[in-house]
């Protein structure tokens, strides 16, 4: 995984463009019994990173001048004003895939990609857990993809939760209970040194599973996106790293530019520096 691509600058363009590439890579390997839908969660968010940007002044909406006129009486204050940033409640949509049978229209399987907003307090996570509760609460399967480092992850009982994680929780036989439905998921666990682990997406029972490579798609999402133009891999990633991290994406990042001949008098530390995504489709675990 890139963690540049993780910026909230960046963040909601990559989630929307991998969203259409999963369904498109998968579609082609469904047999037409089954047909995708890219649904979307609306919700309001009111925490204190939705804040009104873009508007300088008041003064602005009203028309006001910033003078004080001649008829306005101004008073000794004892406790001087502060100046402060009031959050309001912005409309956030988050989308994400459904498989439906074509005959009935039951949602077989609902595939999540994870938003920042998802992984922090507030709206986001509750209207997130919401529907994540609805879900494993029917014979539905679930597929949640998690490739934020930051945030705090969903409970799962686990001992290596990984750097990111990709989690199917199978909804099995509607004669089963939920007990037994839900016991355990099937956790892929890896860290920013490896590669996105290819994943199985379950179906209807006794049908072949197609295989989900996340990897390439996400290649593709940075190129076509043209991401090297718009990301600075001279400044450290959003959110930060830890240091041990911050050392290896440092180290990819100073093979890269030799491997392209990118030396000190040839733009050494230049921002856009990589037209592709190789510096995080190779296995660096051993790193």
């Amino acid at each position: 995984m890139n963690p540049y691509l993780e910026n909230p600058e960046l963040w909601s363009a990559v989630h929307n463009r991998l969203i259409v590439a999963i369904a498109d890579d998968l579609v082609d390997r469904l047999s037409e019994k089954y047909r995708f839908e890219i649904e979307k969660r609306t919700y309001f968010s009111s925490d204190t990173e939705s804040v009104l940007v873009g508007i300088s002044d008041v003064a602005v909406l009203t028309g006001r001048t910033a003078e004080p006129t001649s008829s306005i009486v101004t008073l000794s204050l004892s406790v001087q004003p502060q100046k402060v940033t009031v959050p309001i409640a912005e409309e956030a949509n988050e989308r994400y895939l459904e498989i439906r049978e074509v005959a009935t229209g039951i949602v077989v399987t609902t595939i999540e990609l994870l938003s920042p907003k998802n992984k922090r307090s507030g709206e986001g996570r509750i209207a997130y857990e919401r529907k994540r509760n609805q879900v494993l609460t029917t014979t539905t399967h679930l597929v949640e993809i998690d490739l934020l480092g930051g945030g705090k992850p969903f409970p799962i009982k686990s001992e290596n939760l990984g750097d990111y994680r990709i989690l199917i929780c199978r909804g099995e036989s509607p004669s089963e209970t939920l007990r037994e439905r839900r016991p355990t998921g099937e956790l892929y666990a890896f860290s920013l040194r490896q590669p996105i682990p290819p994943v199985p997406i379950p179906l209807s029972v006794g049908e072949v599973e197609p295989i989900l490579d996340l990897q390439p798609l996400l290649n593709r999402v940075y190129e076509k996106g043209r991401y090297h133009l718009a990301i600075d891999y001279t400044q450290p990633p959003q959110p930060p790293l830890s240091e041990a991290d911050s050392h290896i994406v440092s180290g990819c990042i100073g093979c890269v530019w030799r491997a392209k001949g990118m030396g000190e008098q040839r733009g050494w530390g230049r921002k856009n520096a990589f037209s592709h995504n190789q510096l995080y489709t190779t296995d660096l675990s051993r790193t």
